[in-house]
């Protein structure tokens, strides 16, 4: 039982771990953009909703296009080193 829990909790780890390290490009993209598209605002005066949506949803879709295959390979290895010995062996 104990076994199991250990097993449990180290996969659900590694899997958050990737998690954080898929989502980061994304996020601290956005992050960057939107503190610039605001600081902007603020000292121009702008006050406009469509002015910080479309560069930050232009800004994460360009890095989600270059970060792909690093994404994909961190699924990829988490799939093929954590979770399908699991199933195989199980």
């Amino acid at each position: 039982m104990l076994l199991d829990e250990l097993l449990f909790f180290d996969t659900l780890r590694s899997a958050l771990w990737t998690a954080v390290a898929v989502s980061m490009p994304i996020l601290t993209v956005a992050l960057v953009v939107g503190f610039v598209i605001g600081l902007l605002q603020a000292l121009t005066s702008i006050q406009e909703m469509t002015l910080t949506f479309v560069p930050k949803l232009a800004a994460i879709a360009a890095v989600f296009w270059v970060s792909m295959g690093f994404m994909t390979q961190s699924l990829v290895t988490l799939f093929q080193d954590e979770l399908i010995p699991i199933i195989v062996g199980g």
